[in-house]
């Protein structure tokens, strides 16, 4: 055992964030801890961490434990080079090993030896060396990504026994998203991590830890399957809550028509109905579920834009789309993919009628009315309150043609009494974007833009949010990393795909993946950029196009063995979901868990063992496919 929770609890003011709760991580365990914005996910990731000490209880470390935390924030103004940001996380030792490496002061030589610190040297370039990392980069010159490969590197040269990861896939591209979900899959410490991407909650976690009004429930399953597992749980509290609550209105019935005579055999019916009230009194309530509307406005023109042969280069930059044909039209759903920078905000302006193309024409359609989501949140003034950014001095809004008061409004969208008078500053970040979302729905619009919407939300507001957008009759553009979310909203991608070329997929990401697209891996994006910052180039623009630019590739005839592969997949695919969906249902019966525990994880490790063929099958089709 790494660590135990002992009857742990963590209040927040009036706020139970933990209450007597108790659990324990093992070495290898993949914990996924999950609950609604505001629950107090981070507060006991910094717990379990070392920040601070519980109100109540005892958190227990095996002694020489090693923890290590992957911070949710980029440390985007770090000025240091990688290296010297990197041997920090080894504490004083590393800070002298950094400056020796820079100026071989050999004041430090002493104590350097002193601590032992010599035999790190090795470990510092390992670190670097298996997550591709330039020593001598500036941390603040990196992409999101790289700088989060960075933080990773950081917390890993302490070789930790626990890796805690807050948010980590938060402002990641899809390519470094899926690069730090392989690594994470084949580290081999125990990880606990708060996600809300669903796709590597799925991948990552054998064990899903439950936060609900400071309880804490355990699920050892994946994440998937927890999901049902909440959902019966809720149910059974719901019907357990409504027979408790008629029978307590019986009571309070009885009582409120009069005892004639206090007799001793009514005492105890009148002390029940006392504790009745008592327990009641002391039920937590589950926070609202949040229900968000939106008012579509008047419907567009039947053409929103029509963009012909249009190219887009800010000067003396290489082109971000070039000779790009594409229209979108009225109630299209559609996602815009691609890495950190390759130009999606630009082509959403272009779309819109906002930034005139390079070259080409853009036609645009009638009666536009656009609400646009920033994933800044820029349109939030941080020292107001929630209250007056989105009432902006009014006290009612119209919504879908009716009159709705502000308060009443909120409370859609879980802001109710305090909370909605709290200053946005204040508000995590999860709450901050359901702030926007207000504010965002509360405009009539028939164009929903939606940048990075589902940063920092919990999974129950992300499905909102989704049956929200498949119901809205108008047009959505949505950018997104989140590759659940776009499988689940979206009808085409348009895929930025490196060197101006930007295509339309049909379907979501992985019908993206299947039908043979792909980005430029993080290493692939980083060799292309380094000819920008090479010295004396006459023309960097020159050099990044010679360079970036793979050489074509000839289509190549499959062997016969592997064409024969290729053409049994299929039906090996066909099977492995049919034994898969045989699994579940059996996994779904009632009495499967009253089973010998034996019997019941071995049956669980063959589903397991059965998603996984399926998966590896599914990649090996796309692979031969793609050959």
């Amino acid at each position: 055992m790494l660590l135990q929770l002992d009857g742990v609890s963590l209040r927040y003011g009036v706020q139970i964030l933990a209450d007597q709760i108790c659990a324990k991580i093992e070495r290898g365990d993949r914990i996924c801890l999950v609950g609604r914005n505001g629950e107090g996910k981070s507060s006991l990731l910094r717990l379990i961490a070392g920040g601070g000490d519980p109100d109540e209880g005892e958190v227990i470390r095996q002694s020489g434990v090693v923890l290590a935390t992957l911070e949710q924030a980029l440390p985007e103004d770090c000025t240091d080079s990688v290296y010297q940001y990197v041997a920090a996380g080894l504490g004083d030792v590393g800070v002298w090993l950094a400056q020796y490496r820079q100026n071989l002061d050999p004041d430090l030589q002493a104590k350097i030896e002193n601590a032992h610190g010599w035999e790190l040297l090795a470990r510092i370039d390992s670190v670097l060396d298996r997550l591709n990392l330039s020593a001598d980069d500036k941390v603040a010159s990196l992409s999101g990504g790289w700088q989060r490969r960075a933080a990773l590197a950081r917390a890993l040269v302490i070789e930790p026994d626990l890796l805690i990861l807050d948010e980590p896939t938060n402002h990641l591209d899809i390519a470094a998203v899926e690069w730090l979900e392989n690594f994470l899959s084949s580290y081999r410490g125990a990880l606990l991590f708060v996600s809300h991407d669903r796709a590597l909650a799925q991948r990552l976690a054998t064990t899903v830890w439950d936060l609900d009004r400071g309880i804490l429930r355990t699920f050892n399953c994946q994440f998937n399957r927890y999901q049902e597992e909440k959902e019966k749980l809720l149910e059974e509290e719901a019907r357990n809550d409504a027979l408790f609550d008629k029978k307590l209105a019986q009571e309070e019935a009885w009582i409120r028509q009069g005892i004639k005579a206090r007799r001793t055999r009514n005492e105890g019916r009148v002390r029940a109905l006392k504790s009745l009230r008592k327990e009641r009194s002391g039920r937590r309530q589950r926070q609202g579920v949040a229900r968000m509307s939106l008012d579509s406005g008047e419907k567009s023109g039947k053409l929103v834009a029509e963009l012909t042969n249009i190219s887009f280069a800010f000067p003396g930059e290489q082109p971000l789309f070039r000779d790009l044909d594409f229209t979108l039209m009225r109630g299209d759903r559609v996602g815009l993919i691609g890495p950190n920078g390759a130009g999606k905000s630009t082509l959403i302006r272009v779309l819109l009628g906002d930034l005139e193309p390079t070259s080409g024409n853009v036609r645009l359609g009638t009666k536009q009315q656009v609400a646009y989501f920033d994933q800044r949140r820029d349109t939030l003034n941080p020292d107001m309150t929630v209250l007056d950014n989105i009432a902006e001095g009014r006290e009612s809004i119209e919504i879908g043609g009716s009159t709705r008061h502000v308060m009443s409004y909120l409370t859609d969208f879980l802001f109710t009494g305090v909370k909605a008078r709290t200053k946005v500053s204040a508000l995590s970040g999860g709450e901050r974007n359901r702030a926007l979302l207000a504010k965002l729905f509360s405009q009539p619009a028939n164009i929903l833009v939606l940048d990075e919407p589902t940063n920092d939300l919990d999974v129950e507001t992300l499905e909102l949010l989704e049956q929200l957008l498949l119901d809205f009759p108008g047009t959505v553009l949505l950018v997104s990393h989140d590759r659940a979310f776009l499988d689940n909203v979206v009808d085409s991608c348009l895929a930025f795909e490196g060197e101006g070329v930007v295509r339309e997929y049909v379907g979501g990401y992985e019908d993206f993946v299947r039908q043979g697209g792909r980005f430029l891996s993080a290493e692939e994006q980083l060799q292309a950029r380094k000819p920008e910052k090479s010295v004396g180039s006459s023309s960097s623009e020159s050099s990044v196009g010679t360079e970036q630019k793979p050489a074509p590739q000839k289509a190549k005839k499959l062997s016969y063995k592997l064409q024969r592969e290729l053409d049994a997949l299929p039906g090996k695919i066909e099977t492995l979901e049919q034994s898969i969906g045989e699994m579940e249902q059996e996994v779904a019966a009632p009495d499967f868990y009253q089973q010998d525990s034996e019997v019941v994880q071995a049956r669980l490790q063959y589903l397991a063992d059965l998603q996984q063929q399926l998966e590896a099958a599914f990649e090996r089709w796309a692979e031969l496919d793609e050959m």
